[in-house]
């Protein structure tokens, strides 16, 4: 389950940001805002290690909450909607705001046995 939704946002040895925005059920311009990237860069460039790396770690947090839901859907759901306890936003929005580390601190904290 991970790994198919790993599988499929990739194309070769890169993540394809318009298959990553497919499967977050976004459009690629806010994906971009997202991700914190230039929407031109992200199509004209998606090879570029910034665009690689902010992707990436989208895909890290998403891998993680599917870990723990037991569930792809759920995880994107999860990212989406749900407010994370002691942010009072959303993992998306932490995210767009540049601060994913902090959401995959919390996913790991949660693996770990700790409620968030």
């Amino acid at each position: 389950m991970i790994a198919a939704f790993l599988n499929d946002i990739r194309d070769h040895d890169m993540i394809a940001p318009h298959r990553m925005a497919e499967r977050l059920r976004v459009p690629l311009a806010q994906l971009a805002r997202l991700a914190r990237v230039n929407r031109n860069t992200m199509t004209a460039r998606p090879e570029s290690p910034a665009v690689q790396a902010k992707l990436g770690e989208i895909a890290r947090i998403i891998a993680g909450a599917a870990q723990l839901t037991g569930d792809e859907g759920k995880a994107i759901i999860w990212f989406r909607h749900q407010p994370i306890a002691g942010f009072g936003k959303t993992a998306e929005e932490l995210v767009e705001q540049g601060h994913g580390a902090l959401v995959i601190e919390d996913l790991e904290r949660m693996a770990d046995g700790a409620y968030s």
